[in-house]
């Protein structure tokens, strides 16, 4: 990090409780005026002002002077901004065979991507990977790598972001690997470990959906059945960094074994990997998810039923979780969504069967997730993790 970059995170990480506020609300709704930052947080116009000065003074604020943009009388309008490249974060998003990264503002634009595939998926080829992933990022932005203040990694499991340790991870076969630590032993800059569907909530609840919505929830469809709580304007990560596990709800038949080692977890029959099972035992060859999809849309009875309960199960995991969280729309990514025609309908009636009362006014949307959108969310985790 040069100068200025030391000097910025400095500020943000030693700044008040009420100076966090304004830099955030600032980060997430700019351009703003101080009287709607003052709105939005509660906080007297007089601090907004002292707030906002040494932010300015930083070059991490832009405060053009005050204007009537509207050509209107009365108090002009003093709008500030945030100078997105002021800093550069990277967000790292890990799978089972391959790593995906991305350089960004601080509105999560990319400015530069990188993947690579694992050789293998111990944790040692993993750092070695993100290692490398990083100096090749470093060299695309050139000067501009200077201003790169932090990194996020998001993983798939039970991740400790508080510790950077991931508890559990089923789908890379990890358990208790101090990922933090390691990283932050071969990286200079700050390093934030966080589960990979909480890191796409930060990003949608800072930079996406959740700027106008109360509360939301992500439901993710693929190798893993994963989910982000988004409520009351905060994302939900729970007392132990555990919330909102759809994939471990057991709904599913208790003869069915998850990859997590527990019985009729919905992710051990509606997972990508369970689907391919399913329909592999049927027709007694092993299928791969893409003729899985080929045989259900031909029709194929097998591929068809597996599809159907996959969706029926996820149906109802996501009523389950409306009916106790009660968001106002649950959006459904994760690759599983480029197929969501087999699952649309069924879904759909399950969540209808088993939504409760005016919890069944719930929206559920799609929106594709590109893995470099996963890595997004981990610049957002990072970026989170630096202002507060």
């Amino acid at each position: 990090m040069d100068h200025d970059t030391v000097a910025r995170t400095t500020l943000i990480r030693s700044a008040s409780d009420a100076g966090s506020r304004v830099f955030e609300t600032i980060l997430t709704r700019s351009p703003i005026s101080r009287i709607d930052i003052a709105r939005q947080t509660g906080l007297s116009q007089a601090a907004v002002t002292k707030a906002v000065a040494p932010l300015v003074a930083a070059g991490l604020v832009d405060a053009p002077p005050a204007s009537h943009r509207d050509g209107t009388p009365g108090r002009p309008v003093s709008p500030v901004s945030i100078v997105l490249d002021a800093m550069v974060m990277i967000g790292v998003k890990v799978n089972v065979d391959e790593v995906i990264a991305v350089a960004t503002d601080l509105a999560t634009t990319v400015l530069a991507s990188e993947r690579r595939a694992l050789p293998a998926d111990d944790p040692r080829t993993v750092i070695e990977t993100i290692s490398e992933i990083v100096d090749a990022l470093e060299t695309q932005l050139g000067a501009s790598a200077s201003a790169i203040a932090g990194i996020g990694v998001a993983v798939s499991g039970d991740v400790d972001s508080s510790a950077g340790i991931v508890r559990e991870s089923n789908i890379m076969g990890w358990a208790d690997v101090a990922l933090g630590d390691l990283l932050q032993e071969r990286l200079p800059w700050p390093v934030t470990v966080e589960n990979d569907v909480h890191a796409l909530t930060i990003g949608e609840h800072w930079f996406g959906v959740g700027l106008g919505t109360a509360s939301f929830a992500i439901v993710t469809i693929g190798r893993g059945i994963g989910s982000g709580l988004h409520l009351n304007g905060e994302v939900v990560s729970g007392a132990f960094g555990v919330a909102g596990e759809i994939g471990h709800l057991p709904l599913a038949d208790p003869s069915l074994v998850c990859p997590c080692g527990r019985r009729g977890c919905v992710e051990a029959a509606a997972s990508t990997g369970a689907i391919e099972s399913a329909v592999s035992a049927a027709l007694g060859r092993p299928i791969a998810i893409d003729e899985a999809v080929a045989l259900a849309h031909a029709g194929d009875p097998d591929a068809d039923a597996a599809f159907r309960e996959a969706a029926r199960l996820i149906g109802t995991a996501i009523a389950t979780l409306v009916n106790l969280t009660g968001p106002e729309v649950v959006i459904i990514g994760g690759e599983g969504v480029s197929d969501f025609d087999l699952f649309e309908k069924t879904l759909h009636d399950a969540f209808d069967a088993h939504a409760f009362g005016a919890a069944a006014r719930c929206r559920i949307l799609t929106r594709p997730h590109r893995f470099e959108d996963w890595a997004r969310g981990a610049s957002a985790a990072a970026i989170q993790s630096l202002v507060r």
